[in-house]
């Protein structure tokens, strides 16, 4: 390799917003705060979350849900 045309890698922590934090090496040289990693990332554990904006779950669900017929009562005779 030549000398003086490679960045200089230095140690960083790398916290996440769930709390998990790590080390690893960067040519950044302060910490790194980022909103989700590997240990909340649902393709990595299998969770979803789902998360409703202004209704719109239950908009969908009010338009395109199954239908529920209300239950018929039966009236004295």
């Amino acid at each position: 390799m030549k000398p003086g045309i490679h960045p200089e890698y230095h140690e960083i922590t790398v916290t996440c917003a769930c709390g998990d934090s790590f080390a690893t090496r960067s040519t950044r040289k302060d910490d790194l705060h980022i909103e989700i990693c590997s240990a909340c990332h649902p393709f990595f554990t299998g969770k979803q979350k789902l998360i409703d904006t202004a209704g719109r779950v239950d908009r969908f669900n009010k338009r395109y849900g199954k239908k529920i017929e209300p239950e018929t009562t039966a009236t004295a005779q």
